[in-house]
């Protein structure tokens, strides 16, 4: 299942609100250095759709504020 994720970083508590069916927004207070900020939105997703975070992963955005993610359910 493919979901398209837009981040903020920096921010003052970890959520995640979705818009629609497959479109997030994902906030997190880790900031965008060496893949910190990806490391926690991965978290993130796992807690919240109740999977492993190796089912996880970024198809595209990766240095980037929207992203795809394909999750392996």
């Amino acid at each position: 299942m493919k979901i398209f994720i837009k981040v903020k970083t920096k921010s003052k508590e970890k959520k995640i609100i979705k818009v629609d069916k497959t479109h997030y927004i994902i906030s997190t207070n880790a900031p965008p250095e060496k893949g910190k900020a990806n490391k926690d939105i991965i978290k993130i997703i796992s807690d919240h759709f109740k999977i492993s975070k190796s089912k996880i992963i970024i198809i595209s955005g990766e240095k980037s504020k929207e992203k795809i993610i394909d999750l392996l359910i």
